[in-house]
């Protein structure tokens, strides 16, 4: 380490004098940095910087403006030669026709003991670097055939300094300096020695700081020495690059290394100068990098070395970023590398990319490739998202089930699948042991969402008890779930609960149109019963595991103001058939025997009877009618049973199977939009809530139950002007949730204003 650290101090020192000093004296006043420490008179420490703190861009902008002058020829030397002598005027007393001979320039003097002391270490790069040097300072300065047989200047204690120079004890050379000059105040050490001192010292410092993570002085230091930005030290300029990435400054690290591949010609050095670019700057910072590219000896191009692990850098960066456009070549080089080299990470890197793309069927292909190769949860996981997302949950479940233990992501993904596969219509065929180990699941990481799909699936199997305890216990779970809260009420109607119905009834009251209402548009609970006969029952494992440890639901704590308006959006897309009467549907039918338009009266009665899912299959068979009017009909109906048992997805995809008209398509798209806001307000993903109700207020005003959700998004974001602005706006017309909304933005800022 030691030894490495002093061939390039010394490397330093040649871009010291081949920079020249008086070009190096324009590039201090051309960028602020500070003077210069080539002073010959060395009796006191270098002048620091009297000017302002030191402009960390300059650094960076000296990278990319002073390259001519870093990269050219030497220049001229600090001592120029003295020019020919012009002739001068004759005396009076001396003939004209005699021109006065020139006076002979005094050569100076060359200090060569470096030259002799590298020579005798054997040390053949320092020794040609102090060739360069010299020849650099004086042009009429020939180097000796033989440097050892250059005389000993007998000064021992000289020596011995250049000896502590060459081993990097800096320390002790300042200090033999130092002694030196108490003891002989005649003595003075060689300029040339001092200025190579002021830079090794300069380096260890700004390779201590970067090697300590202490990014800022490593600018300071690369700024106050500017002769160490060049390509001579590598390392060094690998070092500042780095600390402008990690001082929050990627525009100069982008600067330093265009710096390197415009300037440096090394290609080992350039090649490095990329890889470790890449470790650090984001994908569109490498393209600029890479347009600097030059061609190799052979006709290929220069980094092709290293564009297999660039191509997959740049993949695992469209992972991490779905907006992220990465160019086609490095998709399908990294393609072909799966398909050659066989894999699983190659595999995975594009299953993932494709899957974040929601291009789930070239997904699927990838990570069952990679499963193919090595069965992993991360190969697992994408599969079964991908399967989720084709509506195959059957299979993801079962993918999933292995590493579901493996990780909170692997845990969430299966759970997902469980539920994807309880919501599927028509009911799944699912065997006892898979129900009773998804059960086991769901009551072990009490996932809500699973937990009401288990209360349908019993609903749909016509088992009401066990469908209740799954309500109750999704509720417990999450007091403020008004599906569940829903699923509930209607199971207990069903079971001629009336007490437990009004239970329901008064705790919503205000919160759920729907379940407020539930007496004027449900059927009586026998005639609810008699329709419904399943072909197979819950198995009672599960049954018994959904059962509450209280008799009953019992209420908590209140929600959130703005979640009812799930409710709310879906029951403003009403049937536009007239009020009437539910009959003819109270008992089952199989709908798939009916005539199209038969079908699509019955869907309509069912939905008139708050049956949803039944209505959704009698719609199915009306789409496969003839006639326009009937199938565009059925599309809107099964849009709006979609909708009212809460899958605004699968409502979106029934809209588009007819042609709707301009006002029917706007109704829908709202009611979409506005329950798409409600399921990500109830993820918590907020941004993505303002979102959807952004795009639904550029179809239709907003409403005041809305514009309390959209508050309460701007307050869980910290956006408290905003959040205030719209509260205050919904507590004008009268609104309760605002005044809450204003007094919770109250509670949530009392902490800053206090402080």
């Amino acid at each position: 380490m030691k030894s490495s650290l002093i061939a390039l101090s010394a490397a330093a020192v040649v871009a010291i004098v081949i920079t020249g000093v008086k070009d190096r004296a324009a590039l201090v006043e051309k960028f602020g940095i500070g003077r210069s420490n080539l002073h010959t008179d060395r009796q006191m420490q270098p002048d620091t910087p009297s000017s302002p703190p030191i402009d960390v861009q300059a650094v960076a902008d000296r990278l990319q403006e002073a390259a001519p002058v870093l990269t050219a020829q030497a220049p001229q030397p600090q001592q120029a030669p003295v020019p020919p002598a012009q002739p001068q005027p004759a005396d009076k007393g001396q003939p004209a026709d005699q021109p006065t001979a020139p006076q002979p320039a005094a050569e100076p003097k060359v200090d060569e003991s470096a030259l002799r002391y590298f020579a005798s270490r054997g040390d053949k790069v320092r020794l040609q670097a102090e060739i360069s040097r010299l020849q650099a300072l004086y042009p009429n300065w020939v180097p000796p055939a033989d440097p050892l047989a250059v005389p000993q200047s007998g000064d021992k204690q000289l020596e011995t300094m250049w000896q502590l120079y060459a081993e990097g004890r800096y320390a002790e050379l300042r200090k033999a300096i130092a002694d030196r000059r108490t003891a002989d105040t005649g003595w003075q050490p060689p300029a040339d020695l001092l200025d190579r001192l002021d830079v090794a010292e300069a380096r260890a410092r700004l390779v201590n700081a970067s090697d300590l993570k202490q990014y800022a002085t490593v600018i300071e230091i690369g700024a106050a020495t500017p002769s160490l930005l060049a390509c001579s030290d590598i390392d060094v300029l690998w070092r500042v690059a780095e600390a402008f990435v990690h001082t929050g400054k990627e525009p100069r690290s982008v600067d330093a290394y265009s710096y390197i591949l415009k300037n440096c010609t090394n290609p080992q050095e350039r090649l490095a100068s990329v890889q470790k670019a890449s470790a650090l700057l984001p994908y569109q910072a490498m393209q600029r990098l890479l347009a600097l590219e030059q061609p190799a000896v052979s006709g290929a191009r220069e980094f092709d070395g290293i564009r297999d692990e660039l191509a997959r850098r740049f993949v695992a960066d469209g992972n991490a970023d779905p907006k992220l456009d990465v160019a086609a070549d490095y998709v399908s080089r990294v393609a072909r590398l799966a398909e050659t080299q066989g894999l699983a990470s190659d595999a995975l890197l594009l299953g993932w990319y494709q899957l974040r793309r929601e291009n789930a069927p070239e997904a699927e292909t990838w990570f069952r490739a990679a499963r193919a190769k090595e069965d992993s949860a991360s190969a697992s996981q994408g599969l079964a998202l991908a399967l989720v997302a084709r509506k195959a949950p059957q299979e993801a479940e079962d993918v999933m089930y292995r590493w579901r233990s493996d990780s909170k992501d692997a845990t969430d993904t299966y759970l997902a699948a469980a539920a994807n596969l309880m919501a599927l219509q028509p009911p799944a065929n699912i065997s006892e042991d898979v129900l009773g180990r998804m059960a086991k699941e769901v009551i072990a990481q009490k996932y809500v969402p699973a937990a009401q799909q288990f209360g349908w699936y019993a609903r749909a199997l016509n088992q009401p008890q066990t469908a209740a305890r799954w309500f109750e216990t999704a509720l417990r779970w999450k007091p403020d779930d008004e599906p569940s809260a829903y699923g509930l009420a209607i199971t207990r109607e069903q079971l001629n609960d009336r007490r437990g119905v009004a239970e329901v009834q008064r705790l919503w009251a205000g919160r759920s149109q729907r379940i407020a209402t539930l007496d004027e548009t449900s059927p009586s609970a026998s005639s609810v019963g008699a329709s419904l006969q399943p072909p197979a029952r819950l198995p009672q494992s599960v049954a018994r595991a959904a059962v509450p440890t209280q008799p009953a639901y019992g209420g908590g704590a209140a929600e959130p103001p703005g979640l009812a308006v799930r409710t709310e959006a879906m029951e403003t897309v009403t049937v536009q058939r007239g009020t009437r009467k539910p009959r003819g549907c109270s008992t089952t039918k199989d709908a798939s025997l009916l005539s199209p338009d038969a079908a699509l009266s019955r869907g309509w009665c069912l939905m008139d009877l708050n049956r949803p899912m039944e209505a959704v299959a009698a719609f199915e068979r009306a789409l496969k009618g003839s006639a326009r009017q009937t199938r565009e009909d059925a599309a809107y109906g099964q849009s709006l049973a979609y909708l009212r048992a809460g899958l605004s997805n699968n409502a979106a995809v029934a809209a588009t199977r007819a042609p709707q008209s301009r006002e029917r398509a706007a109704e829908l798209q709202v009611s979409i939009l506005a329950d798409r806001a409600l399921a990500a307000y109830g993820a918590k993903r907020y941004r993505e809530t303002l979102i959807y109700l952004d795009q639904r207020a550029q179809i239709k005003r907003e409403t005041i139950d809305l514009m309390v959700l959209r508050g309460y998004c701007y307050l869980n974001l910290e956006m408290f002007g905003d959040a205030a602005r719209i509260f205050n706006a919904a507590a004008a017309t009268g609104s309760k949730d605002a005044n809450r909304g204003l007094a919770d933005l109250k509670r949530a800022t009392r902490p800053e204003t206090s402080g």
